[in-house]
């Protein structure tokens, strides 16, 4: 029996893209529920019976309304964070007490005319491409580890 404290809630499992452009650039957006300027890469659950790599394609085009990108990397590890209390209720219903994900590295293959944030379900509210060292400073800071560990996994395809 437990006493349905913190430490008992899961881990949800989800996926996270690093995409690049064919400058090494990579792309963030802002999202919609966020009233903060916090930038973060796509990511998303994995459904049930779903691979990881499936999830992260389906994530690219329910978020950025295109799949056109091509897989790089994967991460060796599955990253984690924790949901700030503040938060944690307001995400998933208070039902876990973070996130594990997967991290997939992928090259944009399409034209920025391709990618449309006004999908069945809107995320995001505005996007750009960025130099990979200026993701920990956009990010929110309870996701910033997780970038670090990311840009440190990719970093050969980065060139840093």
């Amino acid at each position: 029996m437990t006493d349905g404290s913190i430490e008992e809630l899961p881990y949800r499992p989800g996926v996270g893209i690093m995409l690049l452009d064919r400058a090494g650039r990579v792309f963030v957006a802002r999202r919609i529920d966020m009233p903060s300027e916090a930038w973060q890469m796509p990511q998303g659950g994995i459904d049930k019976g779903e691979r990881p790599r499936e999830a992260a394609r389906r994530e690219l085009k329910e978020e950025i309304g295109t799949d056109k990108a091509e897989f790089l990397a994967e991460s060796g590890d599955w990253l984690t964070y924790d949901f700030p209390p503040e938060l944690r209720e307001r995400f998933r219903q208070g039902r876990y007490l973070g996130q594990q994900q997967k991290w997939f590295a992928m090259r944009f293959t399409g034209q920025d005319s391709d990618i449309d944030l006004a999908t069945q379900h809107p995320e995001f509210k505005a996007w750009k491409w960025v130099e990979p060292g200026e993701l920990p400073n956009l990010i929110v800071p309870f996701k910033r580890q997780v970038y670090l560990d990311v840009l440190e996994e990719f970093r050969e395809l980065l060139g840093t």
